[in-house]
């Protein structure tokens, strides 16, 4: 079994891949045509997202992001068809603003910023990454002692950036941005306990491209691919600790079903069933006698939900947004809704065969903002 301190770093890892699968071919065409460098300088507020986030809300929080960027040119086909994004690594440094509560978080974070609006001049962007954040204080009953701290149960947590800005092109040299971010870090329930932090804010920074920030684009005739229907499944685990700081951990099992259509050539939108079997409440539901008749603990320690969603396909990987509804709830519930954001990596892409895909995925459970697991597994459509 995967020690629980490697799991954030392993959906780092399967961003990362995103990355050296576009950046790689990116670099083929010049060693920096399409290289830069971004910094920003950002500030914003740590968002109370739960009543049960008791600690002291900093004034201003602030910190600094710098941004290692490649432009696709168009060697794949999907880089054409997302109208050549830019993939890049990202270093952010956090100071929430009470050291003595919260820490300073440094992050490292693979990510692909994707142009909605594209003028001359002005471009209004989309940035979207997740990586690895290290907090330098956390919950701990031991030295140094910190039973204050219900944000952060370990040091090792996932990183998630959100940025949109507006950027002014000076010349194939320089840019200049402003705009709002979001960002979050929790451990997904590894290690309790673990509100995670959600700050919200503003930047403004700069880009520097040594050679040009205008690569020369290869540009075909690409044929629309066909709006096929695939019928597909995922096997899943993830892993939760008890309610208890430091307590036992136990595994979920989690079998998702579903139907996608691909459309214009570059999204699959899908729907199905979700079931996940949590073995933490059954243990529970056992060691507590009264909650519920001897004997059917195991009918309130499974979820299932119908679910509805859209995978951005990005060659061989594929960025997913889904949103559920609960049909059965545990004995321990948390909404009626839920999200799951995380992606595929594909093993086998086929447009014919009766095994057209193999993937591996990896997804953060979250209800609104606040995360309940992130499980990892494979998946197959046919």
């Amino acid at each position: 079994m995967l020690a629980l301190s490697e799991m954030p770093r392993i959906l780092f890892l399967f961003i990362f891949l995103l990355v050296m699968h576009a950046s790689g071919s990116a670099q083929e065409a010049s060693a920096l045509a399409g290289f830069g460098v971004e910094v920003n300088a950002f500030e914003g507020k740590v968002i109370k997202h739960t009543a049960k986030f008791h600690l002291p809300i900093p004034d201003l929080t602030t910190g600094t992001d710098i941004n290692l960027q490649w432009k696709t040119y168009g060697k794949k086909d999907w880089q054409q068809r997302r109208k050549y994004p830019i993939v890049g690594i990202g270093f952010a440094y956090t100071n929430y603003g009470i050291d003595s509560v919260y820490g300073r978080c440094f992050s490292i974070f693979p990510n692909i910023t994707i142009p909605l609006i594209t003028g001359k001049k002005l471009e209004w962007t989309i940035r979207i990454g997740d990586g690895v954040g290290y907090v330098t204080r956390a919950y701990s009953r031991l030295h140094p002692f910190d039973t204050m701290n219900n944000a952060i149960g370990s040091n090792v947590n996932d990183y998630a950036s959100f940025m949109t800005d507006i950027r002014y092109h000076i010349n194939q040299h320089w840019d200049v941005q402003l705009g709002a971010n979001f960002s979050h870090i929790s451990d997904a329930s590894y290690h309790q306990p673990n509100l995670g932090i959600n700050l919200a804010g503003f930047h403004v920074g700069v880009k520097y491209f040594p050679t040009t920030s205008h690569p020369m684009h290869i540009v075909r005739d690409l044929k629309p691919l066909k709006n096929r229907w695939l019928f597909q499944f995922r096997l899943s685990m993830a892993f939760d600790e008890s309610n208890a700081p430091l307590g036992p951990v136990y595994p979920i099992y989690i079998a998702t079903g579903y139907v996608s259509k691909r459309w214009i050539s570059k999204n699959k939108a899908f729907a199905g069933l979700d079931y996940s079997y949590h073995t933490n409440i059954y243990d529970y539901l056992r060691n507590n006698i009264g909650f519920i008749q001897p004997g059917t603990e195991a009918q309130h320690s499974y979820k299932s939900a119908v679910f509805v969603g859209n995978e951005f396909l990005l060659g061989r990987v594929g960025v997913v947004l889904q949103v559920g509804y609960y049909l059965h709830q545990a004995f321990q519930t948390e909404g009626i809704y839920y999200e799951k954001l995380g992606g595929n990596l594909y093993l086998v892409q086929k447009e014919h065969g009766p095994i057209k895909e193999l993937f591996l995925c990896g997804f953060l459970k979250t209800h609104l903002s606040v995360a309940e697991f992130a499980e990892f597994g494979m998946g197959m459509g046919f």
